[in-house]
């Protein structure tokens, strides 16, 4: 039996209480959204994963659509926060370094996120179009005028600024949406910390060295 906090209620629920069973909904229905699409996952499944009644997702979540827009948001809000390590004052090797290793960090331990924004992309982003061409296309401009200063002022070499972005995401998404490539080419069951590690050093030079940068990326408690 479902201990009582958790089954649905017309009572409000205690504030920890709601927070720990909403992130439980999110953390399960971003798992279920990878693996088998929106048009395949279920708030059955979904509930199942996260060990609640069903009752108890539309308690939080009315719909399926509503949930499937609450995990795009969190993912969203994982993914945009390191950006701003990107800023006009900041010292560009450090700034990329901060943000390169917080988009791998994101890549091995929340996998499950890439997949469901990689799903979005691939049947047209119906539920996030408009972000994708109002908010996010103004965030790209600002961080792109960034990155352009650092050209003017010789801080980084000659690129185009969109298309550089652009690339960091793919590479450090690849991690994720492409797991299962990259385990069986590396003969690995998983992907450790250790060998996350090493990618990790690998992509920065690889990204440092492109924006005419010391290719040795700085030492994490500098960046």
């Amino acid at each position: 039996m479902m201990p009582s906090s958790s089954i649905a209620t017309d009572t409000p629920l205690p504030g920890r209480i709601r927070r720990e069973n909403g992130e439980r909904i999110l953390k399960a229905a971003e798992l279920v959204f990878a693996e088998a699409g929106f048009a395949g996952a279920t708030m059955a499944d979904i509930a199942d994963r996260a060990g609640l009644p069903k009752a108890n997702l539309h308690y939080y979540f009315g719909t399926k659509e509503e949930l499937y827009r609450a995990v795009l948001d969190n993912i969203l809000r994982l993914w945009l926060s390191p950006i701003d390590a990107i800023a006009p004052d900041a010292d560009p090797a450090k700034a990329l370094t901060a943000y390169v290793t917080a988009k791998l960090e994101a890549s091995r331990t929340r996998p499950h996120a890439s997949k469901v924004f990689a799903n979005e992309m691939l049947h047209g982003a119906t539920q996030i179009e408009r972000f994708l061409a109002e908010d996010l296309r103004r965030l790209v401009d600002d961080k792109a005028a960034v990155i352009d200063g650092w050209v003017a002022a010789g801080r980084v070499a000659p690129l185009d600024a969109r298309q550089f972005l652009f690339m960091i995401w793919a590479v450090t998404q690849h991690y994720a949406d492409f797991d299962v490539q990259v385990r069986k080419v590396m003969g690995r069951r998983t992907l450790t910390r250790q060998d996350f590690a090493h990618i990790t050093a690998e992509v920065l030079r690889l990204i440092l060295r492109a924006a005419g940068l010391p290719d040795t990326p700085p030492h994490p408690s500098n960046a």
